[in-house]
């Protein structure tokens, strides 16, 4: 009896765990380029991506829900393109999740970025 699945290739296995994330959205604010402690750079920008609403309101109208997330480029020809970026701007980014963890004040702290391996700007913001 045929499978109605389509096979996969040979070398790819479809149970692998996989960090992969693709976004579109728009920059928000200036890229901003900063040395770590540990001496590498990075430039760091947050990207805005509006959410499609999933439930409507009772009213049947929702407002625009959007999500942030904080990107960081560590390689140069990323952090070349990073800082090329401007406010506004509509770009497509893939990387995957990571979770830095640092000493603070009060402690252990952390946050999830977007590791950024490709980005490509669609739009360029309009000039005002």
């Amino acid at each position: 009896m045929a499978s109605a699945e389509p096979a996969a290739a040979p070398d790819v296995d479809p149970l692998r765990a996989r960090n992969e994330v693709l976004l579109v959205g728009r920059v928000s604010g200036t890229p901003e380029q900063r040395e770590l402690p540990s001496g590498d750079s990075i430039v760091a920008w947050r990207i805005v991506v509006d959410r499609i609403p999933t439930r409507p309101r009772t009213e049947g109208v929702r407002a625009a829900t959007v999500d942030t997330f904080d990107c960081v480029a560590w390689t140069p020809g990323l952090r070349r393109t990073a800082r090329g970026l401007a406010e506004g701007d509509v770009i497509e980014l893939e990387g995957a999740l990571r979770r830095r963890f640092w000493r603070a004040g009060a402690g252990a702290a952390s946050r999830c970025e977007l590791e950024v391996r490709r980005v490509r700007r669609l739009r360029r913001q309009a000039s005002p």
